[in-house]
Protein backbone atom coordinates (compact mmCIF):
# COMPACT_ATOMS: atom_id res chain seq x y z
CA UNK A 1 0.00 0.00 0.00
CA UNK A 2 1.38 3.14 -0.86
CA UNK A 3 0.58 6.11 1.56
CA UNK A 4 1.00 10.02 0.05
CA UNK A 5 1.68 12.93 2.20
CA UNK A 6 -1.18 15.65 1.88
CA UNK A 7 0.36 18.33 0.78
CA UNK A 8 2.24 16.61 -2.28
CA UNK A 9 -0.98 16.85 -4.21
CA UNK A 10 -2.65 20.26 -5.12
CA UNK A 11 -6.23 20.87 -3.27
CA UNK A 12 -8.98 22.33 -4.60
CA UNK A 13 -8.31 24.98 -3.10
CA UNK A 14 -4.84 26.03 -4.15
CA UNK A 15 -6.35 24.90 -7.61
CA UNK A 16 -8.86 27.73 -7.40
CA UNK A 17 -6.85 29.81 -6.33
CA UNK A 18 -3.89 29.49 -9.13
CA UNK A 19 -7.38 30.04 -11.54
CA UNK A 20 -8.06 32.74 -10.04
CA UNK A 21 -4.49 34.43 -10.38
CA UNK A 22 -4.07 33.74 -13.83
CA UNK A 23 -7.19 35.11 -14.83
CA UNK A 24 -6.64 38.21 -12.16
CA UNK A 25 -3.45 38.66 -14.25
CA UNK A 26 -4.25 38.05 -17.55
CA UNK A 27 -7.22 41.02 -17.20
CA UNK A 28 -5.20 43.45 -15.92
CA UNK A 29 -2.37 42.41 -18.52
CA UNK A 30 -4.94 42.97 -21.17
CA UNK A 31 -6.47 46.42 -19.59
CA UNK A 32 -3.16 47.51 -20.18
CA UNK A 33 -3.29 46.61 -24.12
CA UNK A 34 -0.14 44.57 -23.49
CA UNK A 35 0.32 41.22 -25.29
CA UNK A 36 1.93 38.19 -23.73
CA UNK A 37 5.20 38.67 -25.59
CA UNK A 38 5.19 42.45 -24.59
CA UNK A 39 4.32 41.67 -20.62
CA UNK A 40 6.64 39.25 -20.46
CA UNK A 41 9.20 41.12 -21.67
CA UNK A 42 8.32 44.11 -18.93
CA UNK A 43 8.49 41.49 -15.84
CA UNK A 44 11.81 39.72 -17.02
CA UNK A 45 10.27 36.23 -17.96
CA UNK A 46 9.52 34.13 -21.21
CA UNK A 47 6.19 34.56 -22.80
CA UNK A 48 5.44 31.15 -22.41
CA UNK A 49 6.09 31.17 -18.84
CA UNK A 50 3.70 33.67 -18.45
CA UNK A 51 0.88 31.98 -20.25
CA UNK A 52 1.91 28.80 -18.23
CA UNK A 53 0.82 31.36 -15.07
CA UNK A 54 -2.69 32.96 -16.91
CA UNK A 55 -3.64 29.15 -17.54
CA UNK A 56 -2.96 27.79 -14.30
CA UNK A 57 -0.58 25.09 -15.55
CA UNK A 58 2.41 26.59 -13.95
CA UNK A 59 2.97 27.69 -9.95
CA UNK A 60 3.93 31.14 -9.83
CA UNK A 61 6.67 32.28 -7.41
CA UNK A 62 7.05 35.21 -5.08
CA UNK A 63 9.74 36.29 -6.62
CA UNK A 64 7.74 36.45 -9.95
CA UNK A 65 4.35 37.88 -8.38
CA UNK A 66 6.68 40.40 -7.07
CA UNK A 67 7.87 41.14 -10.16
CA UNK A 68 4.25 41.22 -11.99
CA UNK A 69 3.15 43.38 -9.71
CA UNK A 70 5.98 46.08 -9.59
CA UNK A 71 5.52 45.73 -13.54
CA UNK A 72 1.67 46.43 -13.05
CA UNK A 73 2.52 49.61 -10.54
CA UNK A 74 0.33 47.51 -8.05
CA UNK A 75 0.50 46.06 -4.92
CA UNK A 76 0.53 42.36 -4.16
CA UNK A 77 -2.62 42.39 -1.94
CA UNK A 78 -4.59 43.80 -5.40
CA UNK A 79 -3.19 41.55 -7.38
CA UNK A 80 -5.73 38.88 -4.50
CA UNK A 81 -8.76 40.95 -4.91
CA UNK A 82 -10.62 39.04 -7.03
CA UNK A 83 -14.51 41.08 -7.21
CA UNK A 84 -13.78 41.68 -10.58
CA UNK A 85 -13.41 38.78 -12.36
CA UNK A 86 -16.12 36.83 -10.21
Amino acid sequence: MQYFHPLDTPTPVSQSLSVLLGLKIRKLRMDRHLSQEEFAGLVGVHRTYLGQIERAEKNITIKNLEKICLSLGIEPKDLFDFSDIL
